[in-house]
């Protein structure tokens, strides 16, 4: 029989575990668009020799489980000497920014293999019509490319960001009590593994619902955005 009381004893302990998800998705949400955004223009901008750096870095993180890049990074690289003597170790021995690395890392590859794909999709003519008014290289890629691409990327990166938060549970194999490290303790303090994993599983499409409505007013707004620039007269003149 589900015990309500049990999750409801469970749920201050559940939600101090989910702010705690919510502080390292965030962590993580910003060094990937940190690493993301200029390697996806440079993928799309740079020499052959550079893309091909970049393309190794994605091949390696889209390839290995984020469960085997936090191991490495947590257990792995404590074995160096070198390391443990180095102001690196202040922060990769700590399992919080040890996570907000591997994953930021991680996503940071999806993100820029998506990101890199739309920017490649805008529109020929805008970039030839910007060039023709007189605009350098990057200028393009500042004011026309990367706008443009930003909102053709906005709905995989929706999806990306959802997976992220999902993917920030692997951090409770490295100490973290976030939402499902917390609801591991909670299990065995209560011996009760059905009502609190429900619990957490609701906690989680929780989040994940509030993303994905967040990401929908966004391209809502994008939509609109464009729609009105398109028919305002500085629009039609770009546009020409």
């Amino acid at each position: 029989m589900f015990e309500i009381t049990t999750v409801l004893a469970a749920l201050p302990r559940l939600a101090r575990g989910m702010g705690l998800t919510v502080a390292l998705s965030a962590a993580i949400l910003v060094l990937g668009a940190l690493i993301a955004l200029p390697l996806a223009v440079l993928r799309t901008e740079s020499r052959r020799f550079l893309q091909r750096a970049i393309d190794g870095y994605v091949l390696v993180f889209r390839g290995t489980p984020a469960l085997v890049q936090i191991a490495l990074l947590y257990y792995g690289i404590a074995q160096f000497e070198a390391v443990r003597q180095s102001p690196v170790w202040i922060v990769v021995r700590d399992p919080f920014w040890c996570c907000v690395i591997a994953l930021g890392l991680n996503t940071g590859a999806y993100t820029t293999q998506l990101l890199a794909g739309a920017l490649r999709t805008v529109p020929a003519g805008m970039l030839g019509a910007a060039r023709a008014l007189g605009m350098t290289r990057w200028q393009v890629v500042v004011h026309v490319r990367l706008p443009i691409g930003l909102r053709l990327a906005l709905p995989a990166y929706a999806n990306e960001v959802i997976l992220l938060v999902k993917a920030t549970s692997l951090a409770s194999t490295v100490t973290l009590l976030e939402l499902t490290g917390m609801a591991r303790v909670i299990v065995n303090d209560t011996y009760a593994p059905y009502e609190i994993f429900t619990a957490a599983a609701v906690f989680y499409l929780a989040m994940t619902y509030s993303l994905a409505g967040l990401f929908r007013v966004l391209e809502r707004r994008f939509r609109v955005g464009a729609g009105s620039a398109a028919h305002s007269p500085s629009g039609e003149t770009a546009l020409r």
